[in-house]
């Protein structure tokens, strides 16, 4: 349910019923007398909840953090979350429910864990449970099969307690009618802004006043750092003629990767996607089913799958008539390739179910696997070969170059001597604008001319394009300007910010005399938006004034303050408010009461571990936390 009200979090019903379960679901603290058990991290009602299973928790709690990090964590994410206490707390909720449900009569045979486990694809071995691979898959996820099987068991407990309480769950016919009425009201408004791009010229600038304010802003004028080089550059280019690359050395290369030239079958495919998602209840994923059926059907009779892709599909190939272009086996998920490489060319499949939905699919072409022969191979083989050699010659010469400069005592001292490589140069650039040609612009060549100061010689430097050697001839760091050097542009910025002061003071003044007269200010233009709804298209009204207008209906036709969208401000005025008409459709309303319905569960939920939270005696070792 809360990954659902995630994904609908712009929904006014859904955003209204986050506000309920936050009131309900209140962070519950781990009390209790703190004593000395070195056996335990906490004890409920008698029952211990050891350190390894914490700490195991803790540890997939991280790697879960990680993961949606990109792999690092930002620095005192975790402390700043108080992650150890909301693991240990998790802990303890769930074995008050495992006593809870025990307590109800709700128990949990071990046939019906082993029914679940071996259910699991993951533990099979062609297609049937295997205990070796049971208990591999379980070793490399550091886990013991006690303890997964307990989770389990609490999993299944959980899930049938969840069900208990679902049977006890109701939802009164007029809750549901009520909030069809909200959902459903409409307003009508007036709105207009106030500018600040109208308020630049009224801007007075003081040289006090702006030198003032360039104190405070002057960092955003830093300059970035600057290099000025001498370079040496040898490009692999140049060496090419000295590499030599015999057919026999083509066919070993070829015959060592042979594999590389074995092209696989490929075929392409169009799909119609109903998307599903593993929230979704049984209601929307038949409605889904039953849909592609009907489109399935249409084609059958003949209408064209391109067509109906557009029309139909919810991937982003339905531009594209659900075109996904050539593949070969591995490359999509088992179910859709297993239907692809079934199909003749010009063949529609059935529906087909995947993670993702269903599928109607049709296969549009197939190219044949196919072992590219030596000769077809030859001429990327050669590349490849004089690519590998040149590096070695060019290093050489490159190193050679690297040996007469220090023994010359410098560049300068180096570009004197006979037959020396000439001496590049550059004028002072940045990072973020390099050289334009050669191989100075070359990312590796620009790091490497950064992390060095003034008077410094870099080591060989391995470009895209070749080696280079650097000297930084002259070097500038990043400076905070005098103001009288970025004047102009100060200046632009100083009236550009305070000419959001200016029509802010503006728009608040507009406000309070249309608050006072009761009535929409003359001097300010309007525009009236059609009636809206609490959810939808809005025109060019921004979102948050229509929010605002939804929270203020009833009480006042004016907004409480003004509305800032950018550098605007806006106002409005509530020019009417109706009711709907409440006739929601068949597939909104029970989207709507299995949220209600939900949402009771949720609550009822709760208040049952509240209860049992309140009668528990909860003892924590805060010591081990620390």
């Amino acid at each position: 349910m809360l990954n659902v009200l995630r994904k609908n979090a712009q929904s006014v019903v859904v955003q209204a019923m986050v506000v309920i379960i936050a009131l309900v679901f209140i962070f519950w603290g781990v009390g209790g007398k703190m004593k000395d058990n070195p056996n335990a991290l906490a004890v409920v009602n008698g029952k211990e909840i050891p350190y390894r299973d914490f700490q195991q928790s803790y540890e997939r709690t991280v790697e879960t953090y990680k993961q949606q990090f990109g792999g690092q964590l930002p620095p005192g994410l975790l402390q700043g979350a108080e992650l150890k206490e909301q693991v240990l707390d998790r802990l303890v909720q769930e074995e008050l429910l495992r006593q809870g449900a025990e307590k109800a009569g709700i128990l949990i045979s071990k046939e019906s864990v082993q029914r679940k486990i071996q259910e699991m694809t993951v533990f099979n071995v062609n297609g049937r449970f295997d205990l070796a691979n049971y208990k591999a898959v379980l070793e490399q996820n550091r886990l013991s099969p006690s303890s997964f099987e307990a989770g389990i068991r609490n999993d299944l407990l959980t899930t049938r307690a969840l069900k208990a309480i679902d049977s006890f769950t109701v939802v009164p016919e007029q809750e549901v009618v009520n909030w069809i009425d909200y959902i459903e009201q409409d307003i009508k408004l007036a709105y207009g802004s106030v500018q600040s791009d109208d308020y630049i010229d009224q801007v007075q600038v003081a040289d006090d006043a702006l030198a003032a304010w360039y104190e405070t802003a002057k960092n955003k004028y830093k300059t970035a750092p600057q290099r000025k080089l001498l370079y040496l550059a040898f490009p692999f280019e140049d060496d090419l003629k000295q590499v030599t690359v015999n057919e026999e050395a083509i066919k070993t290369y070829y015959q060592e990767h042979a594999a590389a030239y074995n092209m696989p079958e490929k075929r392409r495919a169009r799909h119609i996607l109903f998307r599903v998602t593993a929230e979704d209840s049984p209601e929307t994923k038949n409605a889904k089913k039953a849909q592609a059926d009907k489109v399935l059907a249409r084609i059958r009779a003949g209408e064209d799958f391109v067509k109906l892709a557009g029309q139909f599909s919810e991937d982003v190939t339905k531009d594209k008539g659900g075109d996904l272009g050539f593949f070969a086996r591995g490359q999509m998920v088992q179910p859709f390739e297993d239907s692809v490489f079934a199909l003749k060319k010009g063949e529609v499949s059935d529906v087909v179910e995947t993670p993702f939905g269903f599928h109607l699919v049709k296969l549009e072409e197939i190219v044949p696997a196919k072992t590219q022969t030596l000769a077809e191979a030859t001429p990327s083989i050669r590349k490849a070969l004089e690519q590998k050699g040149v590096k070695a010659i060019t290093f050489k010469e490159a190193s050679s170059a690297y040996e007469a400069i220090i023994r010359a005592g410098s560049v300068a001292k180096y570009s004197e001597t006979s037959g020396a490589r000439p001496v590049l140069k550059t004028d002072f650039f940045t990072q973020e604008a390099p050289p334009a040609a050669g191989m100075a612009k070359d990312p590796a060549f620009v790091q490497a001319a950064f992390g060095l100061r003034k008077g410094e010689l870099s080591s060989l430097v391995e470009t895209a394009s070749g080696y280079a050697i650097l000297f930084v001839e002259d070097a500038k760091d990043s400076v905070v300007p005098e103001l009288a050097a970025v004047r102009d542009r100060a200046i632009a910025d100083y009236k550009k910010e305070k000419s959001v002061d200016l029509a802010r003071a503006a728009a608040e003044e507009l406000l309070n005399k249309a608050q006072e007269q009761k009535t929409w200010p003359a001097s300010l233009p309007r525009k009236e938006s059609d009636y809206l709804n609490r959810s939808g298209a809005t025109g060019d009204l921004p979102e948050n004034i229509r929010q605002d207008a939804f929270s203020r209906v009833g009480r006042d036709v004016f907004p409480e303050k003004t509305i800032a969208v950018g550098t605007a401000f806006y106002l409005y005025q509530i020019l009417d408010s109706r009711q709907g008409k409440g006739d929601m459709d068949a597939a909104k309303r029970r989207l709507l009461e299995q949220q209600l319905h939900e949402v009771e569960k949720n609550i009822l939920m709760a208040d049952w571990l509240g209860q049992l939270r309140k009668e528990a005696y909860i003892w924590t070792n805060a010591r081990m936390l620390q």
